[in-house]
């Protein structure tokens, strides 16, 4: 790609992922065995709207497939998967656009994923991606029968050791991925650095409280449930202590934190980087708040074992400790964010979850919450 950004002052290339290598190589691969003749290279449109113009590598086919790859170029920004060749072979079928994966691709084996448990390891976007690819080269060669896609990545067998995908329940390769199709280059320091501006012209607009939440689950469980106006309002990502810091250094009079329960429940162990690469105790903070409310040893070594934090909570709820072990942690996390801010100001934070909804907020929450509360009645009169 010729897309760039700056970051620390450099100039860093974009790149595509994964999930564009797969329909891009879906895509030649299918012109090929429609037409009987080599692709060199291929377009494709990401979906955050990126046109891709990419080479066409090892191409094969015969009567009944096709076989090529795209080399995945992840741009100037760090990823283990930079440099890999990305495969589809493509054969007949009756109707349809079947996805598998081969070679290198992972297979989920525990439920909890986006993927269904025995499917590959394609997520929902790119295996979108790979369908409207081959469709439209389908009705490029006025093709109305269906089409089969294996993906394959032959390095993924050895890239997956190094990744978390087999203690996430994903064996024999790696995920295909990616949400826009574009891998874009961004550091750390860059990404906190973009937030404090944010934060700088909500206090120079006359803000005295701001929401933070980690990014777009927060914001539309604020918005659309607890019915909060986000008018003054920053997304953290994972940058959460950097962020309560920086509140603290312009005097912000209060914060309130909305979070899921997966990234939330690292502030009870005083984790303010919520990335996973930093520290991903998440079961392990569940299963000793389990243990003080009772829980027995099977319990624990079940939640120990849980991929998502509402797996977890299924099994706490079944087990009649929900409501102790999230006022246990719920506790522990006003600890800690009032900690971090050394009394300064007021903070509170609302934890959710996807499936069970607000699972409850520290004591100063409701409070701050009132901060934002969206008026029904501004707009009307007179009650029409």
């Amino acid at each position: 790609m010729e897309e760039y950004r700056y970051v620390d002052n450099k100039k860093l290339r974009f790149g595509y992922t994964t999930g564009s290598c797969a329909a891009a190589a879906a895509k030649a691969a299918t012109l090929m065995l429609l037409s009987g003749q080599e692709v060199s290279h291929i377009n494709l449109l990401t979906p955050k709207g990126f046109s891709l113009a990419l080479d066409v590598q090892n191409p094969s086919w015969g009567e009944d497939f096709a076989m090529c790859a795209i080399r995945k170029d992840s741009g100037d920004d760090p990823d283990i998967t930079n440099g890999i060749l990305v495969y589809a072979k493509v054969s007949y079928a009756v109707k349809g656009v079947t996805i598998d994966g081969g070679v290198g691709v992972g297979r989920v084996t525990r439920a909890g994923l986006e993927c269904p448990v025995g499917t590959a390891a394609i997520n929902q976007v790119p295996r979108r991606m790979i369908e409207e690819a081959v469709l439209e080269s389908c009705e490029e060669c006025g093709y109305r029968g269906g089409i089969v896609v294996e993906v394959s990545i032959p390095d993924g067998v050895e890239i997956a050791k190094k990744t978390y995908n087999p203690r996430l329940g994903i064996t024999g390769g790696i995920s295909v991925l990616g949400t826009s199709g574009i891998v874009e280059p961004m550091s750390e320091q860059a990404l906190v650095d973009s937030i404090k501006v944010e934060m700088n012209m909500l206090k120079a607009s006359g803000a005295r409280y701001i929401a933070v939440t980690p990014g777009n689950y927060g914001e539309v469980y604020a918005q659309n449930t607890l019915h909060l106006n986000l008018h003054d309002a920053v997304k953290c990502s994972n940058f959460v202590g950097d962020v309560l810091d920086y509140a603290v250094q312009l005097k912000f009079q209060g914060v309130l934190l909305v979070g899921h329960l997966g990234k939330f429940v690292k502030l009870a162990g005083g984790v303010f980087n919520t990335h996973s690469r930093y520290a991903d105790c998440r079961m392990e903070i569940l299963a000793a708040h389990s243990a003080l409310a009772g829980a027995q040893r099977p319990l624990l070594e079940q939640i120990m074992g849980c991929i998502t934090t509402d797996e977890a909570i299924e099994l706490i709820e079944a087990a009649q400790l929900k409501e102790k072990v999230m006022q246990s942690i719920l506790q522990k996390i006003d600890d800690h964010i009032k900690a971090r801010t050394y009394g300064e100001l007021e903070i509170g934070a609302v934890v959710f979850s996807n499936r069970y909804g607000t699972l409850g907020m520290t004591p100063d929450a409701p409070k701050l919450m009132r901060q934002f509360t969206v008026d029904i009645n501004l707009h009307s009169e007179d009650g029409q």
